[in-house]
C-alpha cells in the first residue's frame, strides 16, 4: 500500500447513531476503538470496552513494585515492518510530550540503542556457545525450502516434528527459533511456515537478533498506557470486572446478528441489548487466562480449571451457535501441550547487573534474550533495558526468564520446573550463569514471582481451515472477532501486530470504509531478501549453481545480488 492509499476516511451518513462493545481489554479490542474514532469518526463516549478484570492490556503486561517484586508474564517481540502497529503509534501521543508520538520515541530509542547480541546461547554454567551460524546441513535446507512453497492447504495439521529430520532440532537455527517465538517440536508446523515468510528479511540477523525492537519501559507502560490515556481523552468507556459469558444471535437468511449480550457483575447476570447499530467485537481465547503467580516460597500452580476460564468458554459457547465461529477446542483443550513457566527477578544489588553486561557484552536492552542449550528445562533470560518499570528505583535490576520444559527435572535443582518456588527458579538460573558459588549471597537480594501459564502457547496447536474464524464471520451484519484466535491471512500469531491487524481489518469492514488496510510486509517476495536468506542458510557455503548464476549475470544490474 503506498501513500496514495494512506487516505482520512469520509464520515459516513449514520456514524453519529453508532455504538460498539469491544469484549476483553487486550490490545486488540484497544487497537479497534482507536481506529473507530480516528477512521470511523466514532464518538468515544459510544465505545465500550468490557473485560473481566481490573486491568486493560491482555498479555501486554506488567506490575509490581520494589518491595513486593515486579511481574511481567511476557513479551511479545517487535520489529520495524509491524505495519499495523506502528501506524496505530504513529497517532498516539507520547506521555512524556504530547507533541511527539509513541512511535517517534520508540524509532529515536532503538536507533540510540539497537539491540544486537554478543551471547546468544549458553551452556557450561557461563560459557559462551558457538550462535555464529544456523548450523544447517543441505537436509535441513531442502526441508525449510519445502515448507516455504508448501500450501497451508497441505501441510494442514502436520506438527514440525513430522515435517523435520530429527537432527534438524540439535540445530543452532532451532534454538534460536524456539526460544525467541516459543515453539515446541509438537507445535503446528503451518504456524512454523507463515513464521518464515513473514520474517524472512530477519534470517540474515537472527543469531544476533538484528532487527528486534524493544521498549523504553515494559509494554504495559511503554504501549498500553499511552494507548488507554488517549482512548480516555476522547471518553471510551472502560467497564472492568464485567465478564461476558454468552451472546444471543439471530441466524436467518444466512445473516448472523448479535442481539444480546451475557455477563456476570459482581456475581450477578446482566444482558446488554443490542440493536442494529450496534457493533459487537469479540477476542476470542487468550493466551494468558487462567495465568496464576506463585511467590519466592511457593510455586505457581497450574490452573486446570476448565468451568472458569473465562473468554475461552465465551468462545465454546459462541461456536457451538454455527461451525463458522470456528473450533476453540483445539486449542484450549491440550493444557499439557501450551503451559510453560516465566519468572521475574527483582534484585536490590548491583551485583547481577555488572555480572550480566561482563557476560554478554552488552548493556540491558541491547543483548536480547540467551538461551541456555543444556538446560533441562530449556531456560532463557532476557535482560530489558533499566529502569523496566516507570516506578523502578535506579538501584533495581529487573531480569525475567522463562523455561519451555516445565515437566522436566532440573539440572541443579532436582525439581520438576512447574513444582518450583521462586527461590529454586533462580538458583537453577544461577547455577548455568556460572554463579554458583554465589547463590546464597544473591538470594539474600533477589525477590522472584512464577508465572505458570496454562493457555501460553495454545495458539501454536496443529489447526486447520475453519479452526480459527475469520475476523468477519460469513453472514456476520454487525460482529467481529478479534486477537490471536481469529484468522488473519498471511500473518502470524504471538504477535502484536497479529491484534491490531485484526482490530484494523474488523473496524474497516463493519463501518464500511473506503480505506484499506496496511498489506503484511512482503519479505518473500523480494528477490534481495530470498538471496540473503539463502546465504544465511548456506553459513558461507557456496550456494547451488552459484558459479553458474554468476556467469549468467556478470555484467549486469543483477551482478550484485549474488
Amino acid at each position: 500500500m503506498g501513500n496514495y492509499q494512506r487516505i482520512n476516511p469520509v464520515k459516513k451518513n449514520g456514524i453519529e447513531n453508532k455504538k460498539a462493545y469491544l469484549i476483553g481489554g487486550g490490545i486488540a479490542s484497544l487497537a479497534a476503538a482507536a481506529y473507530m474514532i480516528r477512521d470511523g469518526h466514532m464518538d468515544g463516549k459510544k465505545i465500550t470496552i468490557l473485560e473481566e478484570s481490573d486491568i486493560l492490556g491482555g498479555a501486554m503486561d506488567g506490575a509490581g513494585d520494589a518491595e513486593k517484586g515486579y511481574s511481567i508474564r511476557g513479551g511479545r517481540e517487535l520489529e520495524e515492518h509491524y505495519e499495523c502497529t506502528w501506524d496505530l503509534y504513529s497517532f498516539i501521543p507520547s506521555l512524556n510530550d504530547s507533541k511527539r508520538t509513541v512511535l517517534d520515541e520508540f524509532r529515536e530509542l532503538n536507533l540510540a540503542e539497537p539491540v544486537e547480541s554478543h551471547c546468544r546461547l549458553i551452556h557450561k554454567c557461563g560459557k559462551k556457545a558457538d550462535f555464529l551460524t544456523l548450523g544447517l546441513s543441505d537436509l535441513h535446507i531442502e526441508q525449510l525450502t519445502k515448507l516455504l512453497l508448501a500450501t497451508e492447504e497441505i501441510l494442514g495439521a502436520a506438527t514440525i516434528e513430522q515435517f523435520f529430520d530429527p537432527s534438524y532440532f540439535e540445530t543452532n537455527m532451532w534454538y534460536f527459533w524456539r526460544s525467541m517465538f516459543a515453539f515446541e517440536n509438537w507445535h503446528s508446523v503451518l504456524e512454523m511456515k507463515r513464521y518464515m515468510q513473514r520474517f524472512m528479511h530477519l534470517l540474515p540477523g537472527m543469531n544476533q537478533l538484528k532487527g528486534i525492537l524493544h521498549t523504553e519501559y515494559n509494554q504495559y507502560d511503554s504501549m498500553i498506557l499511552p494507548l488507554i490515556t488517549w482512548l480516555k481523552k476522547y471518553n471510551v468507556n472502560f467497564d472492568l470486572h464485567a465478564q461476558v459469558t454468552d451472546l444471543d444471535f439471530r441466524i436467518a437468511d444466512k445473516q448472523k446478528t448479535v442481539t444480546g449480550i451475557h455477563l456476570l457483575r459482581n456475581g450477578k447476570s446482566e444482558k446488554i441489548p443490542v440493536d442494529k447499530d450496534t457493533l459487537v467485537f469479540v477476542i476470542n481465547g487468550s493466551i494468558t487466562e487462567n495465568s496464576t503467580l506463585g511467590s519466592m516460597h511457593a510455586p505457581a500452580v497450574l490452573n486446570r480449571d476448565t468451568e472458569n476460564r473465562g473468554c475461552w468458554n465465551l468462545w465454546k459457547n459462541i461456536a457451538a451457535k454455527d461451525p463458522v465461529f470456528g473450533h476453540p477446542e483445539v486449542f484450549c483443550d491440550h493444557i499439557d501441550q501450551t503451559k510453560w513457566l516465566s519468572f521475574t527477578m527483582t534484585f536490590k544489588d548491583p551485583f547481577m547487573g555488572k555480572y550480566l553486561k561482563e557476560l554478554t557484552d552488552r548493556d540491558p536492552g541491547m543483548g536480547g534474550i540467551v538461551t541456555i542449550k543444556d538446560s533441562s528445562w530449556l531456560m532463557s533470560w532476557s535482560l530489558s533495558k533499566q529502569p523496566h518499570f516507570i516506578n523502578q528505583p535506579k538501584d533495581v535490576l529487573i531480569n525475567w526468564a522463562y523455561g519451555l520444559f516445565p515437566d522436566n527435572v532440573g539440572d541443579y535443582v532436582k525439581k520438576k520446573m512447574s513444582d518450583c518456588t521462586g527461590e529454586e527458579l533462580v538458583t537453577e538460573l544461577l547455577y548455568h550463569m556460572g554463579l554458583k558459588d554465589k547463590i546464597p549471597e544473591i538470594l539474600k537480594t533477589v525477590n522472584v514471582i512464577p508465572c505458570m501459564m496454562p493457555y501460553i502457547t495454545s495458539l501454536f496447536m496443529p489447526r486447520v481451515k475453519g479452526d480459527r474464524p475469520e475476523v468477519i464471520p460469513e453472514g456476520s451484519t454487525n460482529f467481529a472477532f478479534l486477537g490471536q484466535f481469529a484468522e488473519v491471512p498471511d500473518d502470524c500469531v504471538f504477535t502484536v501486530e497479529y491484534s491490531v491487524r485484526s482490530a484494523t481489518m474488523a473496524v474497516y469492514k463493519l463501518l464500511n470504509l473506503e480505506k484499506q488496510v496496511i498489506p503484511v510486509y512482503p519479505s518473500r517476495f523480494d528477490i534481495r531478501v530470498l538471496v540473503a536468506a539463502a546465504k544465511t542458510m548456506y553459513s558461507g557455503r557456496p550456494l547451488p549453481g552459484e558459479n553458474i548464476i554468476h556467469k549468467l549475470l556478470s555484467g549486469t544490474i543483477l551482478e550484485k545480488l549474488i
